[in-house]
C-alpha cells in the first residue's frame, strides 16, 4: 500500500466488502446528494465522484474510494424509503418485476481518478402482502435504496445476473480492477 484509502462512506455493507480487499480508514463524506435530472447511471456516478471528491479535499494525500447505489426501475430512481409507507409502496412495485441496480464507483487521490459504474439486473417473486409487511416491520428496507437489501434474508430475489456485490453495495471485482489501475494495490 503506498497511500492511505479511505472509503467516503459511513455504509456497513460497503465496509465489510472493502475489508476483504484492503486496509482502509473509514471518513463519512459530506458531499449533498441533489439529483439533478440525471438518468440513474449518470446520478449514481456524479454521487460516488462527488463523495470522493469531498473527502480528497480534506485529506489529499490519501486514495479515496466514493461509492453511490442507485435502484432504477421504469426509468425512475427508487432512493432509500422516508418511511414504512413507502418502502412498501416500493416492494409492491418491484414485485414480480426486474429492476437495475447501479452502483457509481470513483477512486480518486493525486494523479489518479477514475468513475465507472456496475450494473445488475434483479427479478423479484411476485411478493405476498404478508411478506411484504413482515419485512418492513422489520426495519431493514429503511436503509436500503430500493427499500431491500440482498443480503437481508428474506425470499425476496427471484434471479439476478450481474454482480451479487453490486447489489449489496460496492462491486468488489471492478474496485480491485481500480486498485489495480491506480498502480496502489495488488489484490
Amino acid at each position: 500500500m503506498k497511500r492511505q484509502l479511505i472509503l467516503a462512506s459511513a455504509s456497513p455493507r460497503r465496509r465489510k466488502l472493502l475489508g476483504g480487499i484492503a486496509p482502509f480508514r473509514t471518513e463519512p463524506s459530506a458531499f449533498e446528494e441533489r439529483s439533478g435530472g440525471l438518468f440513474a447511471r449518470e446520478t449514481a456516478m456524479a454521487f460516488a465522484r462527488g463523495k470522493a471528491l469531498e473527502v480528497l479535499a480534506r485529506f489529499p494525500e490519501a486514495l479515496v474510494l466514493g461509492a453511490d447505489t442507485v435502484v432504477s426501475f421504469r426509468g425512475e430512481i427508487l432512493g432509500k424509503p422516508k418511511d414504512p409507507a413507502e418502502a412498501v409502496s416500493v416492494l409492491r412495485r418491484l414485485s414480480g418485476n426486474t429492476h437495475a441496480v447501479i452502483t457509481g464507483v470513483c477512486l480518486a487521490g493525486k494523479g489518479f481518478e477514475k468513475t465507472i459504474a456496475v450494473e445488475t439486473k434483479v427479478t423479484f417473486y411476485p411478493l405476498g402482502e404478508e411478506l411484504i409487511q413482515r419485512y418492513v416491520n422489520s426495519g431493514l428496507p429503511l436503509d436500503k435504496a430500493g427499500a431491500y437489501g440482498i443480503q437481508d434474508g428474506y425470499p425476496l430475489v427471484e434471479r439476478y445476473e450481474g454482480s451479487y456485490t453490486n447489489v449489496v453495495g460496492l462491486p468488489v471485482d471492478e474496485v480491485r480492477t481500480l486498485f489495480k489501475e491506480a498502480g496502489e494495490y495488488e489484490c
